[in-house]
């Protein structure tokens, strides 16, 4: 017998809800989102393209490839203000990659108290386990005591009534 599979819908990639809670928290604040865009884009390959299109250019100009278009050039080698430019952006870049690593930080933390909740709440659960497991031991021997007790009068009675009939034959 041949069964059709429905193709269900993409996944949905779903958070942790402690991450999820943190991610709303952030997404509050303007600074924060833009923050994390600027973080998103410098991290990608985007980036890295944009900047070989821009360092190439802004050489290709400097240098007179491209001399047809400026002329001489408005930054003549060993391209000063390509230099600061670029330095600058590395101060700022670095700034956010710190921002990046304390948001990384931040989320870790948030894992890690939900963790400690759960763990707490699990040793809570295994206490009261432990509690009622101690309680049905303790029953159990309560009830093997009195089948003990009550077996052992049962064969003492029968015991008797074994010897009062053999008396009475």
């Amino acid at each position: 017998m041949v069964t059709s599979v429905a193709s269900s819908p993409p996944a949905v990639r779903q958070r942790h809800p402690a991450l999820q809670g943190h991610q709303d928290a952030r997404a509050e604040h303007l600074q924060n989102r833009i923050a994390d865009r600027i973080t998103e884009f410098a991290g990608s390959m985007r980036f890295v393209y944009i900047h070989i299109l821009w360092f190439a250019l802004w050489i290709a100009l400097n240098v007179g490839l491209l001399g047809f278009l400026i002329g001489k050039g408005f930054d003549p080698f060993p391209f000063g203000l390509l230099t600061m430019i670029v330095s600058l952006e590395a101060i700022f870049l670095s700034t956010f990659v710190m921002i990046s690593q304390n948001r990384a930080d931040q989320k870790r933390e948030v894992l890690a108290d939900h963790q400690w909740e759960m763990i707490q709440a699990e040793e809570k659960q295994n206490r009261l386990l432990l509690e009622l497991s101690q309680q049905i031991l303790d029953l159990t021997a309560a009830i093997h005591e009195v089948t003990v007790k009550v077996t052992s009068e049962a064969n003492a009675e029968g015991s008797k009534s074994n010897v009062n009939q053999k008396e009475g034959a």
